[in-house]
């Protein structure tokens, strides 16, 4: 996907998030997030927007801690968020595409990653709010979401970080059965997940699953960030267990 798309998607979200915060109220409780009511969700995500919008516009070359959210409520609150959200989307739009600052993953370049990042951060987050209302969530486009699923087995687990780890090797696949090309084979030890993502061919002639998650791609994304149940698991429900235990990120 190109930048350009992911910066549309950005600006997009952030505006659901915000109008969905609005219906629910910031006192609301947040299904998807336990303990959360909807300004915690508008307190971290709007920090977020301006931690990241500040390493693109100050040109930051090592991580700085994110400011403190401030300490307000009700239409308060939502006009800190939305402001944040806008400066963001403003502030990548009107970068350079050669733009220098600190990333924490692989990416085409530091605009791309920053862009990239913040439109599945801020979507994400906005499935939490509309989670809020207690009605279905905005249905997220099956490129995006298969683009989101790359972000966190590709990018996210690669790290250090990661704690989904098992004492001996095993195999998760992931299909996503709206797009022939969303297939990702994930290998478990007990170092940091390796994914791979496979064309359909190569994965049927290749190695056996010993679990497979499958469903449309964006219910997939959503469930690997455990905001919803996997929509169907073949093999060891252990290995799908584990993930929904040891992800979070």
């Amino acid at each position: 996907m190109e930048t350009a798309r992911f910066l549309e998607i950005l600006d997009a979200e952030g505006q659901l998030l915000a109008a969905a915060a609005e219906r629910a109220g910031t006192d609301a409780k947040v299904p998807t997030c336990p303990g959360w009511q909807v300004g915690d969700l508008l307190r971290h995500t709007g920090t977020v927007h301006r931690w990241a919008a500040a390493h693109i516009a100050e040109r930051r070359m090592t991580p700085n801690r994110p400011d403190s959210p401030p300490d307000l409520d009700g239409g308060a609150l939502l006009a800190w968020f939305r402001e944040g959200h806008r400066t963001l989307v403003d502030t990548l739009a009107s970068a350079p595409p050669d733009v220098e600052c600190w990333t924490f993953m692989p990416a085409p370049s530091p605009l791309a990653f920053w862009t990239r990042r913040q439109a599945h951060e801020t979507a994400v987050h906005r499935v939490d709010a509309e989670s809020a209302l207690g009605t279905a969530s905005t249905p997220l486009a099956p490129d995006f979401a298969t683009d989101g699923i790359d972000e966190l087995l590709l990018g996210f687990h690669a790290r250090p970080k990661s704690q989904v780890r098992t004492d001996e090797p095993r195999v998760l696949r992931v299909r996503a059965t709206d797009r022939d090309d969303a297939v990702w084979a994930v290998r478990l030890t007990s170092e940091p997940p390796a994914a791979e993502r496979v064309t359909a061919r190569a994965e049927l002639v290749g190695q056996d699953a010993d679990c497979e998650v499958t469903g449309p791609a964006a219910a997939l994304y959503l469930a690997l960030w455990n905001r919803q149940p996997f929509p169907a698991v073949s093999g060891d429900p252990a290995l799908a267990a584990l993930w929904q235990e040891k992800s979070a990120v």
